[in-house]
């Protein structure tokens, strides 16, 4: 009798488009931190989206519900514009790991790299719309026309022409791009061109990532920003830090008598659990150690392998007790990113190649995703306790990983590309990396911050005040709601 159904169950077609339950945050939670101009803006902001929007529905369409920047913004503005009374929701697509091999390579053509080196074909254009057509026939039982629609990056873009013909008003988001286009970018952009085109605004974290064929009046620039509240970003005691990190094994320092507990988005407490297997190469850095964070998806393009070699390579212009530990997701918890696996083997790999001397003060982590609220306060704490953190991305699209560690008043040295650029103020924020493959020039920036703790402190201090002027959410939301007013006909 218990058979039939699971014999049932597999002609029936694969699930698709879950949705990401997301509760309400005051927008009042901002208003300390921002001062009595900007919070009466963003009240003020607030009742206009409210206006505009009237009974139409607000979605967010993206690939997943964790592993990435995206996947946190959105967690955080759906809270606050739900707090401000606007109905809005956020759905994940599904996807053969096929489809998600091919966006990943989409995503690499954009930023200018060739990825698996697979093509872009015809062959591959039927793949993917074959996905998108099932996943736009769910979004369709939910979308009513009117509602607005907010597609991001390359794997929802083939959904915009249904949608437009559904009576939606279509937006596309696109959270990645390359300042210069070479042959690669060209051939994703002709990938990605009808679909598109056909929106009725693009959305860019800068604008020369627009290729030159989107029509002007169409682009929007609205550059990232973070929550200051959430797990991953709230103010941190350092006896919190301290037990934090020694609870969950992350370092093997004592406790110091503090808290590893943390607050999660629906008022419950969570506590830090003990982790086995968190490091994939190395140990915890020894007491006392100076850590050298880079805090990153596994992707080529971040360049953890770069950062590693770049260490071992130069070690001598190191502190004695400096320590490097590269942070990664689980890589079986990021499900729209398949080269994870695999760049993680190759840093271990490398990580193997190196004297005992050297791997004994490098550590690989790849933090649980079972528990994103613990895996976001786990980063807050490796952020926090960081001497240095580093960001050497080859290419860039915005780079909320320099935009976190900056809010907690950390000193950065990154790669001067993408969004990096527009966030760090060479000198004054931070320090820009000019070539992100020149090692012994990365390796002199960290240097140069480990041995000068008051230019590290100045960094650090000018860094949490940039973020604070320009990349907190209350912009964000404005900017939306400024483009609605537009969409809409305010």
């Amino acid at each position: 009798m218990a058979a039939a159904p699971a014999q049932a169950s597999i002609d029936l077609p694969p699930p698709s488009l879950t949705e990401v339950e997301v509760a309400a945050t005051p927008l009042d939670r901002l208003f300390p931190l921002v001062g009595e101009e900007r919070a009466a803006r963003l009240v003020s902001a607030a009742g206009a989206a409210r206006t505009l929007l009237g009974d139409r529905t607000v979605w967010n369409v993206n690939a997943t519900a964790s592993g990435g920047g995206v996947a946190e913004m959105l967690g955080t503005l759906l809270a606050y514009t739900r707090g401000a009374g606007v109905d809005s929701r956020w759905l994940v697509l599904s996807g053969e790991p096929a489809f998600f091999t091919l966006t990943k390579r989409l995503h690499n053509y954009l930023h200018g790299s060739p990825g698996d080196g697979g093509p872009l074909g015809e062959e591959q254009r039927g793949e993917y719309e074959r996905v998108l057509a099932v996943n736009l026939e769910a979004l369709l039982e939910r979308v009513r026309p009117g509602d607005v629609v907010l597609l991001h990056d390359p794997q929802t873009a083939g959904l915009v022409p249904g949608l437009r013909e559904a009576g939606a008003r279509v937006l596309w988001r696109c959270h990645v791009g390359r300042d210069t286009p070479d042959e690669h970018t060209e051939a994703g952009w002709a990938f990605l061109r009808p679909y598109v085109e056909q929106a009725e605004a693009t959305i860019w974290s800068r604008a020369v990532y627009a290729p030159d064929w989107v029509d002007p009046s169409t682009v929007r620039v609205i550059p990232p920003s973070l929550d200051p509240f959430s797990p991953k970003n709230l103010q941190l005691p350092e006896a919190d830090v301290r037990a934090t990190l020694h609870r969950s094994g992350l370092r093997a320092d004592g406790d110091a008598g503090g808290s590893a507990t943390f607050g999660r988005r629906d008022g419950s407490t969570g506590v830090v659990r003990r982790h086995a297997g968190l490091f994939a190469a190395g140990a915890p850095p020894r007491p006392g150690a100076k850590v050298v964070l880079q805090v990153s998806r596994w992707d080529r393009l971040k360049d953890m392998a770069g950062v590693l070699r770049a260490f071992a390579d130069h070690v001598d212009r190191f502190r004695d007790d400096a320590h490097l530990l590269l942070v990664g997701p689980e890589v079986a918890g990021v499900g729209d990113d398949p080269e994870g696996a695999e760049v993680l083997g190759e840093c271990c790999a490398l990580w193997e190649e190196q004297p005992s001397a050297v791997r004994e003060r490098i550590g690989l982590v790849a933090l649980p995703m079972g528990d994103l609220e613990e895996n976001a306060h786990l980063v807050n704490a490796l952020q926090h306790d960081a001497a240095v953190v580093v960001q050497k991305s080859l290419v860039e699209g915005f780079g909320l990983t320099v935009t976190e560690p900056m809010w907690k008043g950390r000193p950065v040295v990154a790669s001067r590309v993408g969004g990096i650029a527009d966030q760090v103020e060479d000198g004054r924020s931070g320090l820009l990396l000019d070539d992100p493959r020149d090692l012994g020039a990365f390796a002199s920036l960290v240097g140069e911050l480990l041995a000068d703790d008051q230019l590290a402190a100045r960094l650090g201090s000018g860094a949490r005040e940039r973020v604070r002027t320009t990349y907190l959410g209350d912009r964000h939301l404005i900017q939306y709601v400024e483009l609605l007013g537009e969409l809409l006909g305010s």
